[in-house]
């Protein structure tokens, strides 16, 4: 949780002021995450250095896409979500996609239009912007998958 606590100030820091509100994500989402085998962690040394959760499709948000497509829609895919980190460490973004690409090279992502610091990373390592999906709340996101 401390982990994803320095990943909400990060987001407050940068200005996105509308993700992760409310509590979000719970110790309770973490732990659903963890029992159903989703939630990973990055560690350096023995201390955690970064969470997120690797879920396989199909991801029931992403069955409708606005104002694009996805590039690939027929195969099955892998979801990265809830990505958080340390500020101190550099390097878990590129780490945890590594990690996910060695499993399944055709991921999907999504994240805040206010995340910016996200979008970078997401854009740098080889995902496409595909289009907006919304959340079960109505909340809208950027969609990408990563272009295999």
């Amino acid at each position: 949780m401390e982990v994803l606590d320095a990943a909400k100030k990060i987001m407050r820091d940068s200005g996105n002021m509308g993700q992760w509100i409310n509590g979000y994500p719970s110790e309770a989402v973490v732990l659903h995450d963890m029992a159903k085998g989703w939630g990973h962690v990055v560690e350096d040394d023995g201390k955690i250095t970064g969470y997120f959760a690797f879920m396989e499709s199909p991801e029931p948000t992403y069955a409708e896409i606005f104002g694009g497509e996805w590039l690939e829609d027929s195969l099955p895919y892998h979801v990265i979500h809830r990505i958080g980190s340390l500020p101190e460490v550099h390097g878990i973004f590129s780490s945890i996609i590594q990690w996910c690409k060695s499993k399944d090279p055709n991921l999907r992502i999504d994240t805040h239009r206010d995340n910016h610091i996200m979008q970078h990373n997401i854009l740098k390592h080889g995902f496409i912007y595909c289009g907006i999906i919304y959340l079960e709340s109505g909340d809208e996101r950027l969609a990408y998958q990563l272009q295999a």
